[in-house]
């Protein structure tokens, strides 16, 4: 039901940024471009700084910073092997030339990008969990609200490709809920706190693409989130 729900919403969420979009000059769309892609920026940034930040006896001080500098460098590896950018890319050409007949310029930065900022994240994974093993999909609901104002402003300011975001959070989101029994005993305190961590860094990452362009190839770095699992685990073994 959690998924049903997100995903009802980030459709609900694109209808409305394609509809307001035909009514909104190029400037306008810009700018709601800025307003989404400082808005992630700073969800990222906050996501990242509340787990590697700690404050203790009366001082400031960071942990994790060896997690992820061997978990992105490793995720750096395995994703530029796998070129999952790449297949990305793919998919939204394959839905661009299903659904916008091939021709509407930007669907697939469009696609790739609202796929990235709304399936990356602990609240997918945690709320999944929830919705399969207790059946309490309102993480998940939250998340779907939080999405649906996200992908609204990027359809409207990048057209329609940002609505079938949709399609990888059903499957990413399902598909955990369908093996949640079995996911449940990995995901740890600490595994997630790692993944909160490098989930939200990525969509930091993220952020900065929609501002200055294709600085980070942000599939390429997706990897990096099972390291940071796998890093936890390791540790606590």
């Amino acid at each position: 039901m959690g998924t049903l729900i997100n995903v009802a919403l980030i459709i609900a969420g694109g209808a409305a940024g394609l509809i307001g979009g035909k009514f909104i000059t190029v400037r306008v769309q810009d700018a709601l471009l800025k307003a989404s892609a400082l808005c992630v920026l700073f969800i990222g940034l906050s996501g990242a700084l509340e787990k590697m930040l700690i404050f203790g006896d009366g001082k400031l001080t960071s942990t994790g910073s060896t997690m992820i500098i061997v978990s992105f460098a490793t995720g750096a590896l395995v994703g530029e092997a796998l070129n999952l950018e790449r297949h990305m890319e793919r998919l939204g050409e394959w839905l661009r030339d299903r659904f916008a007949n091939g021709a509407e310029g930007g669907f697939v930065d469009a696609f790739v990008t609202a796929s990235l900022t709304v399936c990356i994240g602990a609240m997918a994974i945690v709320g999944s969990i929830q919705d399969g093993i207790l059946g309490d999909w309102s993480t998940l609901a939250l998340k779907g609200a939080l999405d649906c104002i996200i992908v609204c402003a990027m359809t409207a300011s990048m057209g329609r490709g940002a609505i079938f975001s949709a399609l990888p959070v059903g499957v990413f989101q399902g598909t955990i809920t369908l093996l949640a029994r079995f996911i449940q005993p990995i995901m740890t305190a600490g595994a997630l706190d790692n993944l909160s961590l490098v989930g939200s860094m990525l969509i930091f990452c993220v952020g900065v693409n929609l501002i200055w362009g294709r600085t980070f190839k942000t599939a390429n770095l997706l990897p990096a989130v099972i390291v940071a699992v796998l890093w936890a685990l390791a540790c606590e073994a």
